[in-house]
């Protein structure tokens, strides 16, 4: 069976390693072939620049597409992340979200780059809040992730509050609702609860804003640019739009991805020269939304400019 398999890949220009086969196997584990150090990443001609990851994002609009993002805007993200939350061995983040989606990417590598512990949630998981509450209590988890229709239904558990020992909340994914964020303070009052921003095409997120249960205002801000990230909000002109109107948010910085797989038309369309920059190569990221600047200098999200949900 082995060899009829190894035939019919013959034509395959790879290293085959047959790993039932363990006489083969341990010779090459006893040859002198392997190298003593990791090989330098510029004889391979690798950069920053070379693409980590292709991650298909709004299926909602029936022509699902792929976001093509970088190392050097995934790393960004990361380091960020690690700033602000400053991770260590005594926290635990929940991976729960599907690989097919690009938070997964923060919830796989963030503790690992600081430290911290990594708990896999059982598959399908993410959608019992029963669960997650006794996996959250269980594993000792401090650091979780929802969408705020999920933190919907993660609240209305009577067992919530058994989840006590969580020091960060992250919510992305949709608008956080003013009444959703006063309702999370009064189940959880210790626990911190951010608010982020971004879309597949800009490396997970590239906005941030701590919540604050005593704020004024009646909204949840989706925040400031992160590190290395510029934010504008420009009229149908491209033209910056002042304080308080409406336009279409674009993204520019590290962050920005390369384009779509496979689609130079819509690439050309949605990732556009960035007017703001001195980098000629500079791009700005057409997201689609549509927001405002408040006088605070942080962004309020209005919704979107077409039918994509």
């Amino acid at each position: 069976r082995l060899h009829a398999e190894r035939s019919a890949l013959a034509a395959v220009e790879v290293p085959i390693v047959l790993l039932d086969q363990h006489e083969e196997q341990d010779a090459r584990v006893d040859g002198d072939e392997h190298e003593e150090s990791n090989l330098d990443p510029r004889a391979l001609g690798l950069s920053p620049r070379n693409l980590a990851y292709v991650i298909y994002t709004s299926g909602s609009t029936g022509l699902p597409k792929g976001a093509m993002n970088q190392h050097d805007g995934v790393v960004n993200r990361l380091l960020w992340a690690q700033s602000q939350f400053a991770l260590c061995s005594s926290d635990a983040v929940l991976q729960k979200t599907s690989f097919s989606f690009d938070v997964s990417v923060w919830e796989f590598f963030l503790p690992l780059l600081a430290g911290a512990r990594l708990v896999l949630a059982v598959p399908g998981g993410h959608q019992d809040p029963t669960y997650l509450i006794q996996a959250i209590e269980d594993a000792g988890i401090t650091v979780v992730h929802f969408v705020p229709s999920m933190l919907q239904t993660f609240l209305a558990q009577r067992e919530v509050s058994r989840c006590d020992g969580l020091r960060h909340v992250l919510c992305s994914g949709e608008a956080l609702p003013f009444a959703l964020q006063q309702r999370f303070f009064a189940a959880l009052p210790g626990v911190a609860l951010h608010n982020l921003y971004g879309p597949t095409e800009a490396a997970v997120d590239v906005t941030y804003w701590r919540c604050d249960r005593d704020d004024a205002r009646s909204i949840v801000p989706i925040g400031h640019p992160i590190a290395n990230t510029r934010m504008y909000i420009l009229d149908q002109l491209a033209q910056p739009v002042p304080v308080g109107v409406s336009g279409e948010i674009h993204i520019g910085g590290v962050q920005v991805a390369r384009g779509y797989w496979d689609r130079q038309e819509l690439s050309a369309e949605r990732f556009v020269a960035d007017p703001f920059c001195d980098d000629p190569d500079a791009r700005l990221y057409r997201t689609g939304d549509l927001g405002r600047w408040l006088p605070d200098g942080t962004i309020e999200y209005l919704g979107r400019n077409d039918f994509q949900v």
